[in-house]
């Protein structure tokens, strides 16, 4: 019998293996280099790390960065458009927007198909569906055969209002099977099918450009673990927080745009309600970047308004996830106006930060943090050493600009890099209606632990969560999951000009393709669960909230007031009184899959005997050095006290613990933060 579930996630400088023994509850953690030009060595590097054999493993589940990277890198197939006659420059006009309202001579990235690329079909289908111009077959061979001649790999068809009758769009697939079978084809009407011809023609394309290296990564990968002796399917985690089998992504590839950025929120809500809290933020802090999530009452927080680039949507519903450029190897600098600034520039990988001799000369956080003793000079157990003169050279170049000692410089390069973060957190949070104060912060990635302390203390929260294996979480996270998609369709309607009876019908075709697209996953009924959401708004109003709605429908009261209540919460502001319009239904089909119960462990042993010795570290709040204790985190026994200033060191991360908190470990093995003072 198969006793291992393997969860991995593909970073940009290490691949984190997470397994759970089935029979023991027995969790074990690895960390190996990952290999961005083929991304299956460092998951099957991974895999034998471990110690584990295909044929050992019950459950293999994953979260990638290869449709990210594929994005941000264009590495991608020679993709065309098809769409109506006269729409041909959506992807260019976009919605005319910029990304930084202040600078007009800043561009948006260009879009992922070329005008020479994009083509137009004489086709019309009006805003309630009737189809005014019928595309014609004769026309589409005749494009079929020019894209056949460019050598195009993957075609996107997105026509006007195909949303509410898709009747031409579908026979354009038809004929392009026909005349070009094995390139990949993307309909908008079945890839995301609803109102405004950007946001669906923008998810369309992504689909298409990411379909074919998906496809081709995930089938490789699939063979490659085959090899090895597993032959249940591969899970892929996807932006909504849910998982694929290899059969389902290359239909909703850009799904996977998010795909390791959605891990370590799962991961975070999981951990936060292990240790009782219901509102928590996490805080997954990495090499070259830290994502920020946000759970309250529960759930986390869901959103259609997200992307990779901005200006080109992606409009399946994902975990709402702030991301900046902070992170272990963000690079410290002076600008024009001589300030000091962190990031979001990284050294990543290769050349890395000064103290890893890997060719990086300029200072990192990394590299403060180790002038400062807060780090080691030995991590992952010893397997990789940190060269702390190197650190203090890159460190100096900040010190020469600003007459600093080395400790100042290294002191003033983490404040600044802890004041974007907290910036950050304040955009998630109270910008969106919520007070820290209620929310507990869940630190985990490699260098999470190191500063969220200090940030939890800027911005009042009360209580920071470090988990019993940070520098792994995310990985973690891919096993906390469900098989997961969502499936919606536009319907704009005056609620008071609906009825039950009408959405339920709408509901239950919905509800139909949702539990067929569980079956395809191999989905039990009795495993299924349907949820029902209405995407609701005040008449006029341009954004749209969503709101559960039971099932079946009951009564839209319930609904209405619902809504009202978030609203105030989110705007500070409601009115009962204004009409509600309905613009669009969405069902959540969750297909549950079995998950690690991770068992409560009894004290063992003393705090005495983890303490591995100490080492001078810099605290500017305790007026310079401190010989502070340094823990061995596996030996400090579940229920102890701690005291600040103290480190724990780990295989996958450090903590630090400053001057003025107290940290309590819990039968989980999880660090839980307090500031006393």
């Amino acid at each position: 019998m198969s006793t291992y579930r393997v969860a991995i996630d593909v970073g940009g400088t290490f691949t984190d293996v997470f397994v759970f023994n089935e029979k023991t509850g027995d969790i074990s953690v690895t960390k190996t280099s990952s290999t961005p030009s083929n991304p299956e060595v460092g998951i099957l590097d991974g895999i034998d790390k471990a110690n584990i054999s295909g044929k050992d493993i019950s459950m293999f589940s994953h979260g990638t960065t290869v449709g990210t990277n594929a994005l941000i890198e264009r590495k991608l197939p020679k993709t065309a458009l098809i769409t109506t006659k006269g729409f041909r420059d959506v992807p260019e006009i976009r919605r005319g927007t910029k990304q930084d309202l202040w600078d007009a001579y800043k561009d948006v990235a260009p879009p992922y198909i070329q005008r020479r690329d994009r083509f137009e079909l004489n086709e019309r289908v009006d805003y309630a569906g009737n189809i005014l111009v019928e595309v014609e077959e004769a026309e589409i061979r005749a494009l079929a055969q020019k894209l056949k001649k460019r050598g195009v790999e993957s075609i996107a068809i997105c026509f006007m209002n195909s949303y509410i009758n898709n009747a031409n769009e579908l026979k354009t697939l038809k004929v392009l099977q026909e005349e070009i079978p094995g390139v990949y084809l993307c309909a908008s009407s079945s890839t995301l099918p609803e109102i405004f011809e950007h946001e669906r023609m923008s998810t369309t394309i992504i689909n298409a450009v990411l379909g074919p290296k998906v496809s081709t990564y995930i089938h490789s990968l699939e063979e490659k673990v085959k090899d090895k002796g597993y032959n249940g399917d591969i899970l892929v985690l996807h932006s909504g927080g849910g998982v694929m089998t290899s059969e389902t992504v290359p239909k909703y590839a850009a799904r996977l745009a998010s795909s390791g950025i959605a891990a370590g929120a799962i991961a975070s809500k999981y951990i936060a309600n292990l240790c009782g809290f219901q509102n928590a933020i996490g805080l997954d802090m990495g090499g070259t970047s830290t994502d920020i999530s946000l759970m309250y009452d529960g759930q986390l927080k869901i959103t259609k308004d997200w992307s990779i680039e901005y200006g080109y949507p992606i409009g399946f519903p994902s975990i709402e996830i702030l991301t900046i450029g902070a992170g272990g190897g963000s690079l410290a600098w002076v600008d024009e106006g001589r300030s000091l600034r962190n990031g979001p520039q990284s050294a990543g990988a290769v050349p890395g930060p000064a103290c890893y001799q890997r060719g990086g000369e300029d200072p990192t956080n990394t590299d403060a943090n180790l002038v400062l003793g807060r780090l080691s000079t030995e991590l992952l157990d010893g397997q990789m050493s940190l060269n702390k003169e190197a650190a203090l050279q890159a460190v100096r170049k900040i010190g020469a600009q600003f007459g600093y000692s080395d400790e100042e410089a290294a002191n003033a390069i983490l404040k600044v890099a802890n004041a974007n973060m907290c910036d950050a957190l304040r955009l998630i949070s109270i910008r969106k209606g919520y007070d820290p104060r209620d929310f507990a912060l869940v630190a985990f990635g490699g260098a999470g632990a190191l500063h969220s302390a200090y940030l939890a203390k800027e911005i009042d929260i009360p209580n920071v969560i470090v988990p019993a294996h940070p520098g792994v979480a995310a990985a973690m996270g891919c096993l906390l999951v469900d098989v997961r998609h969502d499936v919606s369709k536009t319907f704009v309607k005056d609620i008071q000009d609906t009825s039950v009876e009408e959405l339920e019908e709408e509901f239950q075709s919905l509800e139909m393709e949702a539990a067929n697209l569980l079956k395809q996953e191999g989905i039990a009924e009795e495993n299924m669960n349907l949820v029902r959401y209405l995407e609701m708004r005040y008449l006029g109003q341009w954004r749209t909230l969503s709101t559960p709605i039971g099932r079946p429908i009951d009564s839209l009261e319930t609904a209405l007031n619902t809504f009202h209540n978030e609203h105030e919460r989110a705007y500070a502001f409601s009115n009962k009184d204004q009409h509600v319009e309905v613009y669009g239904l969405r069902v959540e089909a969750i297909g549950a899959v079995p998950k690690p119960q991770i068992v409560k462990e009894s004290p063992n042993g003393t705090i005495e005997d983890a303490i591995k010795g100490y080492r001078d570290v810099f605290f500017e709040e305790s007026g310079g050095y401190v010989n502070t204790p340094v823990y061995d985190r596996k030996k400090v026994p579940t229920l102890s006290i701690l005291q600040g200033p103290a480190i724990l060191d780990q295989l996958d991360s450090t903590v630090v613990l400053p001057p003025g908190f107290t940290a309590e470990i819990d039968p989980y093995k999880n660090i839980i933060m307090t500031y006393t003072k």
